[in-house]
């Protein structure tokens, strides 16, 4: 298996630090976190997972830093995993930028979202239509780049589960679109045997991400329900069950990264530290 760590939970380290630390701690490669803040949040400086990084890479200026970038990795013996982008599959003018800044940094895939959330009061199939829309115009602006589009697992979507995600990146080659596989996620929403999801995946599954989760009983309502919460935890202490992951990984010939996305309120090197050893002890 290849490791690597997403820069999205990263965000007081510059570029050289961030490939300082995972090299120093064995891993592989590196998931770049690309996205744009608000110029207020910029303004503040206040470093978090999903506001102001130091090492502020957008969609405007990806291009721009993308040889920084390539030779910030090679000089630390890291690849490039993949882009953690957050644009949706109908803002072509942005997955362009993406696109040009992918090529010249060497990134294999960029994440690329459905056409909008589902809660619940908004109508699935209207979801579905313009997303599956909306990936096939995307796709067809990235053709020819090398670059495939992945769609990650994670609730609030129309995509929670492996067969939900499926059911969209069906339509197109798996050279073209893909999945990360988000266990973590799954625990909380879409949750399906790993070994039916993995084999339903195949070569769809373009990266995972590994991090765990808890449920922890809260107080009970009015009505005496119990309201449950989460928490994060170590890999080996949480719900989903990794071993059998890696063995269902291997089984289908996976050869992609596993990239810790994890946002705990630990150090970050004990935490990316523990994680890489806990994988390979595994595998």
């Amino acid at each position: 298996m290849k490791y690597c760590a997403t820069t999205v939970a990263l965000p007081h380290l510059t570029m050289a630090e961030q490939a300082e630390l995972l090299s120093r701690l064995g891993y592989d490669g590196i998931e770049l976190r690309v996205r744009r803040i608000g110029d207020d949040v910029r303004a503040k400086g206040e470093p978090s997972p999903w506001g102001y990084h130091v090492n502020d890479v957008t969609p405007d200026n990806f291009r721009e830093k993308a040889g920084e970038i390539r030779s910030t990795l090679e000089d630390h013996g890291l690849k490039l995993a993949g882009i953690a982008s957050n644009a949706p599959c109908t803002d072509l003018a942005q997955i362009g930028l993406l696109v040009d800044g992918a090529i010249e940094a060497g990134a294999p895939f960029i994440r690329i979202g459905a056409a909008g959330g589902f809660r619940g009061p908004e109508n699935y199939r209207v979801v579905l239509g313009e997303t599956i829309a909306g990936y096939a115009r995307a796709i067809e602006t990235m053709r020819g780049s090398g670059v495939k589009a992945v769609l990650e697992i994670h609730g609030n979507t129309i995509h929670p589960s492996a067969s939900l995600a499926h059911r969209i990146v069906s339509h197109f080659s798996p050279q073209e679109a893909g999945v990360i596989y988000d266990p973590q996620n799954m625990v909380r929403d879409g949750y399906e045997t790993t070994a039916l999801a993995v084999q339903l995946l195949g070569p769809y599954i373009a990266h995972c991400h590994v991090g765990a989760h808890r449920p922890v009983a809260g107080e009970p309502d009015e009505q005496g329900t119990i309201q449950w919460k989460w928490e994060r935890c170590r890999m080996a202490e949480g719900l989903y069950h990794f071993p059998a992951m890696m063995a269902a990984l291997k089984r289908i010939g996976y050869d992609g990264f596993v990239s810790v996305e994890d946002f705990g309120d630990v150090p970050v090197e004990e935490k990316l530290s523990d994680a890489i050893q806990y994988l390979t002890s595994i595998e």
